[in-house]
């Protein structure tokens, strides 16, 4: 029997000199690899913007301040499983504080790197990530 279940998480678009922060999809089935914005589950009693800062640290090994709120999204997905996910992601806006960029192991994302905006046109792309950076740029 199939299960229903609902994923509060927080993501950030950090752009930083004309290049946005990605993190690539550790799934192997995204062929080509599915790039998205850092970010991650909301842990009981933790704040969304405790949760950015924490999930783009771990992701990415970048320190980021100035959490600004760019806007909620929320979708219904099946799961392989037949199991139903509705997740629902705060996104905000954030300003690079340090650190240097590393990858995450054994993590949902497994490469971090800076991309120029202007090639995100080619790439594969999440379509939440895609919108929220195009939303950032035009504020």
């Amino acid at each position: 029997m199939s299960k229903q279940h609902t994923s509060v998480r927080s993501y950030g678009v950090l752009i930083d000199q004309d290049r946005v922060a990605l993190v690539r999809s550790s799934n192997p089935r995204h062929t080509p690899p599915l790039w998205w914005l850092p970010g991650g589950g909301i842990d009981f009693g933790e704040a969304p913007e405790d949760t950015l800062v924490r999930e783009i640290r771990e992701e990415t090994g970048l320190e980021v301040d100035h959490p600004r709120l760019l806007g909620v999204t929320s979708d219904v997905r099946r799961r392989d499983n037949g199991d139903r996910i509705h997740t629902v992601r705060i996104l905000f806006t954030v300003e690079l504080a340090g650190g240097e960029i590393r990858h995450e192991v054994h993590g949902t994302t497994d490469h971090a790197s800076w991309f120029p905006l202007a090639d995100l046109v080619e790439m594969n792309v999440a379509d939440y990530a895609r919108s929220a950076i195009e939303s950032a740029q035009s504020k």
